[in-house]
């Protein structure tokens, strides 16, 4: 800060208690811009620990676009869900995956819905077979098939490539109304640094899912577009305190210190927003004792998260960077 204070007397711009006297109230401003070596550094360590484990254990696709068969049970018992998994897992020799809920509204009491990888529908002597081993294990639980059904590797794959298309195209929308709006402040460097805040929100909910060993599905999909809009619009708020600021301070003011001013002036409304958010879907992934509900609220916390650190310490850093490049470029 002491050197950003010494080159902004030189060139006879505000210094930095200038600036917070006359546009902050006298508070402090932090200095965002001048710590992005260590965010960077935070966000490369995490993506490089995901890419280390998505090597070791790989990421696992749920049968909506791999392909396999489904079999829903309803049982009435309190039954350990891992032991049920491998009971379960223990009896057929194709690659399970369960997912578990509680019916509360019909009369079924717990299900289990078990998804077996292959392109083969589960034959209904096999379904039998498992029923009656279950019934035989769990003699109280009562157990009875709900429902059945089977998906094609091949339209698996094309819902997956129709959901990837999907999320590029809002992308390239995001980045495009973003170049538009922000036109003032480098349309083009807003956009691109606000696609790679984007990216860098995807990577991570990417890497929670292999972390945790999650399935790849259809929430998957709709996490990351939800996300991707929530990290837009965190993105956009803070864009658009930069134009006014930059308008106040003036364009020969250096970006790191228009940019510091814009953040924390937009700090305290970006962590209510995300406390607030997270507050509403971490009670949903606490009390909801339905599995898809918490593969669904877990990472969507993670996105949020993520969101609210990107448009601050990823996507204004870097349109910092480029403008500061841009500044030197039409200097030479």
């Amino acid at each position: 800060m002491a050197n950003e204070t010494t080159q902004a007397k030189v060139n006879g711009q505000l210094s930095v208690e200038e600036v917070s006297e006359k546009f902050n109230g006298g508070r402090k401003i932090i200095d965002f811009a001048g710590h992005s070596k260590i965010f960077f550094g935070i966000s490369i360590a995490i993506i490089v620990i995901g890419i280390i484990c998505n090597i070791i254990f790989g990421a696992t696709l749920d049968i909506q676009f791999s392909g396999g068969a489904s079999v829903k049970y309803s049982y009435s018992t309190d039954i350990s869900e891992s032991e049920l998994t491998d009971f379960i897992q223990s009896h057929t020799e194709a690659r399970i995956s369960t997912s578990y809920s509680t019916d509360m509204v019909g009369n079924s009491g717990h299900n289990v819905a078990v998804q077996f990888s292959g392109n083969k529908a589960i034959d209904t002597n096999i379904q039998s077979t498992l029923l009656d081993d279950l019934n035989k294990q769990y003699h109280d639980a009562k157990f009875e098939i709900l429902e059945s059904g089977s998906i094609d590797a091949s339209m698996g794959f094309n819902f997956l490539l129709k959901c990837l298309t999907a999320v590029a195209i809002a992308s390239i929308l995001m980045v495009i109304y973003v170049t538009l709006r922000f036109k003032k402040i480098g349309g083009l460097s807003a956009g691109v640094t606000a696609l790679i805040a984007l990216f860098h929100d995807v990577a991570m909910i990417y890497f929670m899912y292999v972390i945790f060993r999650m399935p790849i599905d259809s929430n998957f999909i709709a996490v990351v577009l939800m996300i991707l809009g929530y990290s837009l619009n965190d993105t956009i708020v803070i864009y658009d305190r930069v134009r006014e600021e930059r308008k106040a301070l003036g364009r020969k003011t250096d970006a790191g210190m228009v940019f510091n001013l814009s953040a924390t002036k937009s700090l305290k409304r970006t962590i209510i927003t995300s406390v607030t958010t997270l507050s509403a879907i971490l009670i949903v992934y606490i009390v909801a004792n339905i599995s898809s509900v918490q593969a669904f609220a877990l990472p969507m916390i993670i996105g949020i998260i993520s969101g609210c650190y990107s448009s601050i310490c990823i996507a204004g850093p870097l349109w910092v960077l480029w403008q500061r490049k841009k500044k030197n470029s039409k200097k030479k």
